[in-house]
């Protein structure tokens, strides 16, 4: 008997951007938050940048904003973003670790450390420390099997 399987096809929507849901700034929060999550850092970006031109401190937006970059490999303007909230508000773990992800993805790695240290430190994160851990060996600071 020959059975074949039928190949499996996974769709996924595009992105959908209502008119109107950057005229505040909490619908572009949670538009650009939603499309973040849906990977569509494009459409997100679209819907914060005007938000971002009526209140340009928003903190959250701002976040978004990096965020959006760190998924577009568009790095040095994640760092520019971040470096500005982490001078901001430095107790800001989530800020603190994009910021060391950031400059690790960039080959960053010493000035990496001591924003995914302090991050890890604050929040006891398992993901934090293994990420500490990854960049002290690229960084040459640990050893492998040591």
């Amino acid at each position: 008997m020959n059975e074949t399987t039928e190949p499996q096809i996974t769709l996924q929507a595009p992105a959908i951007v209502f008119p109107g849901a950057s005229a505040r700034h909490e619908n572009a929060y949670r538009t650009a938050h939603d499309l973040l999550s849906r990977r569509a850092p494009r459409e997100a970006l679209a819907v914060l940048e005007p938000a971002l031109e009526e209140e340009p401190t928003n903190r959250g937006l701002r976040s978004l904003r990096a965020w959006a970059y760190l998924m577009r490999a568009q790095l040095q303007k994640a760092h520019d973003e971040l470096r500005g909230l982490v001078d901001e508000d430095p107790s800001d773990a989530w800020t603190r670790h994009a910021l060391g992800r950031a400059l690790e993805r960039q080959a960053r790695y010493d000035d990496a450390l001591p924003h995914l240290r302090l991050a890890a430190a604050m929040t006891g994160d398992p993901e934090h420390e293994y990420d500490v851990l990854r960049v002290e060996r690229m960084a040459g600071k640990v050893t492998p099997g040591a």
